[in-house]
């Protein structure tokens, strides 16, 4: 099954530069999710006149609006993540029809983001699967063949990214949920750091390694959903204030690849100098000595660990010892049995 593929970043800029209004991302969205989810099954709950209703919120306010890292882009949400416009099934029966009171953490970012939510996909029942075929509501099928799997549990978030419906959708990761289907379906998927994202509002498997993450089409998309839902959340107490943004690291990257494109590489060759810093501090070396003065010639021993010559080692120690090398009798140091058997 082949789709067009139109990265959240693409998409955002258009819609901020009014070239593409927000109704008609929108729109083209809602259509192949209605073409080609009969074979996929990859959405539980598609909410199209709440989206619409928000795209035309984004045009008339697209002034206001369109310095948002996510404006105008539709975004699908996996069914373990609470919404209030959208039933929250977690692919269960025994939630049908539930619709939260509140909204999780990660839904409030992204629509402040100026994302556009156009629906809730498939997953294994309260997340515990790997192939997407224990939802209540059906099994879902791989763009790519449909006999075979998506992966799970995050399976529908990663079926809908890869054939194209969606650029973004977010999927929870406990042992493998998010990267597992986003490698069966060739799409980059991601699983935050624990307590980078909150997880206020996401139906737990196991909360102490749950982790709600992106999946796109490519690795800038998913970083720039990433810098939109992570960051301090009062309401979980598993939070973290600390790391990079990914932008900014996407950023820094691409320009070094640019870099070597054009010759000017920061990497030091043996004989060359470097254009950036010296050799002596890369190394974190002395200026007046060599850098390599610091590295010793280490051996591998039998359990793993390497062997440093400088250092003594246990036996090396013990040698110094009085007595050392005296083999001690068997009996030595034992205690006498307090009773005799007759």
């Amino acid at each position: 099954m082949s789709a067009p593929h139109e990265t959240a970043r693409a998409i955002r800029d258009a819609v901020a530069a009014g070239s593409r209004s927000a109704r008609d991302v929108c729109r083209s969205a809602l259509d192949r999710i209605r073409e080609a989810d009969r074979q996929l099954n990859a959405f539980r709950h598609v909410d199209e006149e709440g989206a619409m209703a928000r795209a035309a919120d984004i045009d008339a306010r697209r002034n206001e609006l369109k310095d948002l890292p996510l404006v105008g882009v539709p975004v699908a949400v996996k069914d373990n993540i609470c919404t209030t416009r959208m039933p929250t099934t977690a692919a269960s029966r025994i939630l049908e029809g539930y619709l939260p009171p509140y909204n999780a953490t990660v839904v409030e970012r992204l629509e402040a983001a100026g994302a556009v939510i156009v629906g809730k996909t498939n997953c294994d029942e309260f997340a515990m699967g790997s192939s997407t075929e224990n939802s209540a509501y059906g099994v879902t099928r791989n763009p790519w063949d449909l006999e075979r799997i998506p992966g799970g549990s995050s399976g529908g978030s990663a079926a809908a990214v890869a054939a194209g419906l969606v650029p973004l959708a977010l999927g929870s990761d406990t042992g493998g949920s998010i990267r597992q289907p986003a490698a069966l379906c060739g799409v980059t998927g991601l699983k935050p750091t624990y307590g980078r994202v909150p997880r206020y509002g996401l139906i737990a498997f196991a909360s102490s390694l749950d982790q709600i993450g992106p999946i796109a089409s490519t690795v800038e998309d998913a970083a720039l959903a990433f810098s939109v839902i992570a960051g301090h959340d009062p309401r979980d107490t598993r939070h973290s204030h600390h790391g990079e943004e990914p932008t900014a690291l996407c950023a820094r990257q691409r320009a070094g690849a640019r870099k070597q494109v054009d010759g000017e590489s920061p990497v030091h060759r043996a004989g060359e100098p470097d254009q950036e810093r010296s050799h002596e501090q890369r190394a974190g070396a002395r200026a007046d000595e060599p850098a390599c003065s610091q590295l010793r010639e280490t051996r591998p021993l039998a359990h793993g660990r390497r062997e440093d010559p400088d250092r003594p080692g246990r036996r090396d120690r013990r040698a110094g010892r009085p007595g050392h090398g005296r083999r001690r009798p068997r009996t030595a140091g034992r205690r006498a049995p307090r009773w005799r058997p007759l």
